[in-house]
């Protein structure tokens, strides 16, 4: 399957211990970029989200958001006295030894873990809640980047054979254009009074001919186009092949525009290079 880096996913967990929602969105980029916006609490859980994402996804810019709303009652202000003494405790002793030391302030103690009570629900169970719910998020978010990527298959599918049409409209184009043109020498030497069959004129289409041949960029053109089918066949992370596929196109239609001694072929240049480029926006979005 092909599958886009454009994606999203959202899901939820509402249990007595407080609700967690977690988003996973994802943009095009050249590698793997994970981002996190997640609350303090679950800050230690950010490297086993990070192999799980990591785990499934290869390419593209991943932000995971995750909010956690505590019950009113997790969340009562009582201060935990016990602890409050052990750390005025420790501050005295420290400034014994260290009289320039400063003091601990009343944000420092209320920020102190624990001091509050249980401001939220153990780590064991967040982390739990977690972990499930950004398998089932990466389950939702592969299944949308593998929709678009089949949408996208589709389209450079479709540019590809326009392509591919282009390719063998212009193949019979060169036989045509080289005899027109020693029919035109002929004629001027006949109405020079000069002898058609002579040496002088096979020359010039015999460099005529090999100065706008294009029989190779054309192969390669086509061969190209039937790589580019074979790899969207095949599936998988093939975006960085595909842009490769892309320049190499490119530089054929370049080749191609520049050898031009015919209006129609150096309208098919033009028409393949727009089709390139149409392919090669859709391939930026590919994984």
């Amino acid at each position: 399957m092909i599958s886009s880096m454009t994606g999203y996913a959202a899901v939820t967990d509402e249990s007595p211990v407080g609700g967690l929602s977690l988003d996973l969105r994802s943009v095009n980029h050249r590698y793997l970029d994970i981002q996190f916006r997640i609350p303090d609490e679950l800050r230690l859980l950010e490297s086993d989200l990070r192999e799980r994402i990591s785990a499934h996804v290869t390419r593209g810019k991943v932000e995971c958001r995750i909010s956690l709303s505590v019950p009113p009652e997790l969340n009562a202000m009582q201060l935990d006295e016990t602890l409050l003494s052990r750390l005025t405790g420790l501050d005295e002793r420290v400034r014994l030894t260290l009289p320039d030391a400063q003091s601990l302030r009343v944000a420092d103690v209320l920020r102190w873990p624990g001091m509050l009570g249980s401001d939220s629900p153990p780590v064991e169970i967040l982390k739990e809640k977690c972990l499930k719910l950004v398998d089932q998020s990466l389950a939702e978010l592969i299944a949308a980047r593998t929709r678009e990527g089949e949408k996208l298959k589709a389209v450079l599918l479709e540019r590809a054979r326009s392509v591919e049409e282009i390719v063998n409209d212009l193949s019979p184009r060169i036989p045509q254009l080289v005899s027109s043109y020693q029919e035109k020498l002929s004629t001027r030497l006949r109405e020079a009074m000069l002898d058609p069959e002579n040496d002088r004129l096979k020359q010039e289409v015999v460099m005529f001919a090999a100065k706008i041949d294009v029989d190779e960029e054309l192969q390669r053109l086509a061969a190209h186009v039937s790589e580019i089918r074979r790899i969207l066949d095949k599936g998988g992370s093939v975006g960085k092949r595909l842009d490769f596929l892309m320049q190499e196109l490119n530089r054929e239609a370049n080749t191609l525009g520049s050898k031009s001694a015919d209006v129609a072929i150096t309208r098919g240049a033009m028409n393949l290079k727009v089709l390139i480029e149409q392919m090669r926006e859709q391939i930026q979005n590919i994984e």
